[in-house]
């Protein structure tokens, strides 16, 4: 595991087995059925489940912004790991999204209050933008940064975090919200393959955000989608090129090489479109091709114009879709269905969605069933960039491994989704003409309920008459119903958190509020961290930290 103490002469140049070592997912607590949502809207039954293949949406309140959702993922993940991981052994930060509420402070500076009791300011990182693509650029980022002559032996934190909302149209059913953390080191259970990205950029107008007064995108829905084929297309003809070249890829069959393959989901329909769509890559690349078995009832595409032409010239091909979709479906069942779990249930989630995706897979799955598998992803950002790359998960299922560390920080995911509160769809509109009429709005003071949040969940509090944002945290507690989340005794940074809260109310200062870490509903909220996870190192105080602290809170004094 990452830290000074593990870093042998070889691994100081070219750390070994450099992945997520833990993750965990956070999403709202209210949702919106999707049939309902057809009723209210007026339109045919099955539009949304079965054409999009979505069943619910999350969707946020103006008690929600990209700030506290990824406030709240992080301290999830922290608290989960808390007593074997702390802050100070973070050593970069950084921040996937495209929603964005300030041109110019980041959401990474945001977070940085959650590190403000280890005194570690000695990150590196910022926010990265580019639509749905942002996440994956902070996770390559963060890959590259402990692979690199940079690195100083902790660990790196990338989280992506989004909330999409869309105006009142055939659009806004694609919504969804939710944010994934991620921490990063060698020694990891899920390692990312080297030296095997398949990249592909471009300069296209299919999905932007050219008002910066509104959260609402121009979509060019159709474009997007031909965009998004043709990047796939480009990508699996780079990665294979590459794995092959690896020696993990044998053979013609990307889908063969995976145990499991991903995709980024604006909605689950075109994640089965997309696997289709491998498929046919598969063949066109397969020069002998199995009509009796993976390819039966494909022969007509063989040896005729559609054998012969490109890939791009038939991405609205009924025929070719139809056919490729009914040849690909048992194994979109076994290496891809189960990973559209999050996007089926909360909707499009934009930077998270691939990783959300991940999160589902591997919470389908046992650690028995998952150890020593390779899963393919690929992931798509309008404007354009995408990227397929891989991962391959460790065999080794030992609590040394850091396998099940990583699992059970997932294992409160599915009954998260059960216990969410659905709102009818009146109510979902409402809300969202509130969030319409209320945006970048200074002051204001959020009305939303915060008793149906998520016990441990940030929420925004206010906004003054210079836009600064305050936000304050849900405090875990037992609830009747039996959706308690498990107590915990506090730590001692739960009780300098405490006294420091009590010093600001007594003191009337202006900093946020800072309430006692997350609970995990239904289950233990402290998992066991495997071996040679560096255990939280003593802080060190810092002269010129202590110092600024003392020249600002007399400024404050005095003013």
């Amino acid at each position: 595991m990452p830290g000074p103490a593990n870093m042998d002469d070889n691994d100081k140049h070219f750390p070994k087995d450099v992945g997520i070592v833990a993750i965990d997912v956070y999403f709202p607590s209210q949702y919106v059925d999707q049939a309902e949502l057809e009723q209210y809207d007026g339109v045919s039954t099955g539009k949304y489940t079965i054409g999009l293949g979505q069943d619910k949406m999350g969707f946020c309140t103006d008690r929600e912004d990209i700030n506290s959702l990824c406030l709240t993922v992080v301290e999830r993940l922290m608290h989960k790991l808390e007593g074997h991981i702390s802050y100070e052994n973070i050593g970069r930060l950084e921040v996937g999204t495209e929603t964005i509420v300030d041109k110019s402070k980041s959401v990474k500076s945001v977070l940085m209050q959650l590190f403000e009791e280890s005194e570690n300011t000695d990150l590196e990182g910022i926010d990265t933008t580019n639509a749905c693509y942002g996440g994956t650029a902070a996770l390559f980022n963060a890959i590259n940064w402990i692979e690199s002559s940079s690195w100083d032996g902790r660990y790196a934190l990338v989280v992506a975090g989004d909330i999409a909302v869309y105006a009142t149209g055939n659009a806004r059913c694609t919504g969804g919200a939710g944010a994934v953390a991620m921490l990063l080191g060698n020694y990891a259970p899920l390692v990312f393959d080297r030296r095997a990205r398949g990249i592909h950029m471009q300069h296209v107008y299919d999905f932007y955000k050219p008002d910066l007064a509104s959260e609402y995108p121009v979509v060019d829905g159709k474009l997007s989608v031909q965009c998004y084929q043709h990047a796939l297309d480009m990508c699996y003809e780079r990665y294979s090129r590459k794995a092959e070249a690896e020696g993990f890829k044998e053979g013609s069959s990307l889908i063969d090489m995976a145990d499991g393959v991903l995709f980024h989901s604006p909605y689950c329909k075109l994640v089965q479109k997309s696997f289709a769509r491998l498929m046919a890559n598969d063949f066109l690349t397969d020069k002998t091709p199995d009509f009796q078995g993976r390819y039966a009832g494909l022969e007509d595409f063989r040896c005729t114009v559609y054998r012969d032409i490109r890939l791009d010239q038939c991405y609205f091909d009924k025929e070719v879709e139809k056919g490729f979709m009914a040849a690909s479906k048992p194994l979109f069942e076994e290496k891809t269905r189960q990973s559209t779990l999050l996007s089926n249930q909360v909707g499009n989630m934009y930077t998270p969605s691939l990783y959300g995706g991940l999160v589902s897979h591997l919470v389908s799955h046992t650690i028995e069933q998952l150890a020593g598998q390779r899963i393919v992803l690929f992931s798509y950002g309008s404007g354009l960039a995408a990227s397929m790359f891989s991962l391959r998960i460790t065999e080794d299922t030992s609590q040394a491994s850091g396998l099940p560390t990583l699992y059970s920080c997932l294992s409160d995911v599915k009954s998260r989704l059960e216990i969410r509160q659905k709102s009818s769809p009146e109510e979902f509109d409402r809300i969202m003409k509130l969030r319409e009429d209320t945006h970048n709005k200074a002051p204001y003071v959020p009305v939303g309920p915060i008793d149906t949040l998520f016990p441990g969940t940030w929420y925004l509090t206010g906004i003054d008459g210079m836009h600064r944002r305050s936000y304050d945290r849900v405090t875990p507690t037992k609830l009747a119903n039996g959706h308690a989340t498990s107590s915990v005794e506090p730590t001692p940074m739960d009780v300098s958190r405490q006294r420091k809260r009590k010093t600001e109310d007594e003191t009337g200062s202006s900093s946020v509020k800072i309430s006692s870490p997350i609970s995990i509903s239904g289950e233990a909220s402290l998992v066991t961290v495997p071996s040679g996870i560096p255990s939280t190192v003593e802080a060190k105080p810092s002269s010129l930290l202590e110092a600024s602290q003392s020249g600002v809170a007399a400024k404050l004094s005095q003013s």
